[in-house]
């Protein structure tokens, strides 16, 4: 008996042999259509206090009177300088009673000025602690690095992921904020000082801002990198 037929064969594929529609010359891969990368990424930064206010008082004898005046004549040239002298009559003299304070953006200056006002007065002025504080324009600064550092990251991650299976990273599609934080730092120079025992360094550090940002990102990617398009 003669073996059955073999079934008909079916190929299961199919050829376009239209001719494909010309595409402008560009350089580099083409972004594949619906491929896209999705990240998230994330920076902190801190920023140290822009300025500090330093007050003190003097209560002085008449012999003191001209060191006060050369005292204070040292520092006229501050940048926001409030100097307050108050007389109040005893018997028959006069005291006077002042107060001096100073906002400094140099805090090198800041103890120059501290150390001279003690080395021309001595025991009869009083020196507070400085208070460290931001500037408005100083956490304005930080919140802008903070969120441009963090679009970085998440570009340089989207850029990792592609490179990891060959393929080049494209244009962005979207570039979202998803979540920002600030804590720690002073930006009302009003705040109530810190400890009298901090150091100076502690109290920079006590009065240091941070801030942190966290970004979604939705990015292209193109097609393999060539050789040609390297050369390009």
């Amino acid at each position: 008996m003669a073996p059955p037929a073999p079934p008909p064969s079916r190929v299961f594929a199919e050829l376009d042999l239209a001719p494909a529609p010309a595409q402008e010359e560009r350089v580099g891969p083409p972004a594949l259509p619906g491929r896209e990368v999705h990240v998230s990424g994330s920076a902190e930064l801190s920023a140290l206090p822009d300025r500090a206010r330093v007050s003190g008082r003097l209560q002085p004898c008449q012999p003191q009177r001209k060191r006060w005046n050369v005292a204070t004549r040292a520092f006229q040239q501050e940048e926001n300088i409030t100097v307050t002298e108050d007389f109040s009559r005893e018997e028959n003299t006069y005291q006077m009673e002042a107060e001096v304070c100073i906002t400094f953006s140099d805090f090198g200056k800041m103890q120059n000025v501290c150390n001279l006002l003690i080395e021309k007065l001595g025991t009869s002025v009083t020196i507070n602690p400085p208070h460290f504080y931001h500037t408005p324009e100083a956490i304005d600064t930080l919140r802008r690095q903070v969120c441009v550092t963090a679009v970085g990251n998440t570009r340089r991650k989207a850029q990792e992921v592609c490179q990891l299976f060959g393929q080049a990273l494209g244009k962005p599609l979207l570039i979202k904020e998803e979540e920002t934080k600030e804590w720690g730092g002073h930006i009302d120079s009003h705040l109530s000082h810190s400890a009298d025992s901090l150091t100076l360094q502690e109290r920079i550090q006590n009065a240091t801002a941070y801030a942190s940002c966290r970004v979604f990102a939705v990015f292209e990617i193109k097609g393999k990198e060539n050789r040609r398009s390297k050369l390009l």
